[in-house]
């Protein structure tokens, strides 16, 4: 007689793990964010696309604000000098301002002032023949081997106070197409009459913008001569300055130095570099603007990325659930979720990066935008930033799913 035999009891199973079964040597938190990656990689993609034009927006907004700046205040900022004077009560306005020799002489008088050497500005252009248009440049006027000056990275410093002679800055050269000894001409109206100035390019500086204009610098004599005027001067006059380079002998002195000028020298105003370029025309103002513009789209990318992944979080609440139901942890969970988020930003910032510099390549040189080392490290820092700052809130969504209730099977 053939009796059954009571199968053996099982003993009650325990939670199970996903790691031996599903992914062997790998983390979990690693299997499930990448196997769902590769499983909608399309979708996945498309998010990247849209952070990639994101990047590629705030880059170019971060290089115009550095362009434009660096139109405004290129010259200012690389000065070969400690202090800037301007004349007292002008506001800071480089083009009220006005100095005179007597005032230069009392400057080197006094105690620590190393060397000092004046700076004028207008403006002028350079006509290039044919259909094209003139160029309009900055024309600086300054003393040679005096502060003020920019050295010559090709060819050779002015020489004499009445020389012929200039140095352009390199926005100049690559948009004339002008090298050392080439004779250029300078067109100035002087009365009613446009007169051509002939000049020999003594030496190449490097970026020296000046109101957004790329720049020349010739002897001041030279730049009274050639400079614009009302009327046509035929005998001499004292010649009259809008800035003053001083250099000190100890830089870090400012403070004391900048007091003793303005209480030793009349009507004078002492400031260092950076507030005088950040008091050119405009300058503040184009900055405050393209850093809000920069905000903004920062902004909209928290919001952009976050609303894919609130959308993303919603579909997979019951896929969640079960996976909380057979042991997964609320950590794993996040740090899944967490991997996601920052390999589709770094890839879309990546992608935008990339596209972004391949694309400035094509741009000709009157286009304002420059790209500097901090300006782009600092973009891609908060880009990458972006993406899990947006989905913060999903995580918080993915760690509050009950399994039963995700399962529909809570009563």
């Amino acid at each position: 007689m053939y009796i059954e035999q009571p199968l053996p009891k099982q003993r009650a199973s325990k939670r199970l793990t996903l790691a031996p079964s599903l992914a062997p040597g790998l983390p979990i938190p690693f299997f499930l964010a990448f196997k769902e990656l590769w499983r909608y990689r399309g979708r996945y993609l498309l998010i990247s696309l849209v952070i990639a034009l994101i990047t590629t927006l705030v880059l170019f907004i971060g290089g115009l604000a550095e362009g434009l700046g660096a139109g405004n205040k290129e010259y200012l900022d690389k000065l070969n000098a400690d202090v800037v004077l301007y004349q007292a009560n002008v506001d800071l306005s480089i083009p009220s301002s006005r100095i005179d020799r007597s005032r230069v002489n009392n400057v080197r008088r006094v105690e620590g002032v190393k060397d000092v050497g004046t700076i004028s500005f207008s403006n002028a252009t350079i006509p290039l023949g044919g259909n094209a248009a003139p160029l309009k440049v900055s024309l600086i006027g300054i003393e040679p081997g005096k502060p003020g000056e920019p050295p010559a990275f090709e060819g050779e410093t002015l020489k004499g106070k009445r020389d012929r002679a200039a140095i352009i800055d390199k926005n100049t050269a690559l948009r004339t197409g002008l090298q050392v000894g080439d004779v250029f001409n300078i067109k100035s109206i002087q009365g009613t009459e446009e007169k051509l100035h002939p000049l020999t390019v003594a030496g190449i500086t490097d970026g020296r913008q000046y109101s957004i204009q790329p720049s020349v610098f010739v002897p001041y004599q030279t730049w009274e001569d050639i400079k614009p005027k009302s009327v046509v001067d035929n005998g001499p006059e004292t010649p009259i300055f809008n800035l003053m380079a001083v250099q000190l002998d100890n830089p870090r002195d400012f403070e004391a130095m900048a007091a003793r000028l303005e209480n030793q020298v009349s009507e004078v105003e002492a400031v260092d570099r950076k507030t005088a370029y950040e008091s050119t025309p405009g300058y503040s103002a184009q900055q405050s603007t393209l850093n809000t513009q920069r905000f903004f789209t920062l902004l909209i990318g928290v919001l952009v990325v976050g609303g894919f992944f609130q959308i993303q979080t919603l579909q997979k609440v019951a896929q969640v659930g079960m996976l909380k139901a057979i042991g997964t942890s609320n950590l794993s969970v996040a740090i899944a979720f967490l991997l996601q988020i920052i390999a589709i930003t770094i890839l879309g910032v990546l992608i935008g990066g990339a596209g972004t510099l391949l694309l400035a390549l094509s741009f000709p040189a009157t286009v304002p935008i420059v790209f500097t080392p901090e300006s782009v490290a600092t973009a891609i820092a908060a880009l990458v930033l972006i993406g899990p700052l947006g989905g913060l809130v999903s995580v918080r969504i993915l760690t509050k799913v009950e399994p039963l209730t995700a399962l529909g099977l809570a009563s």
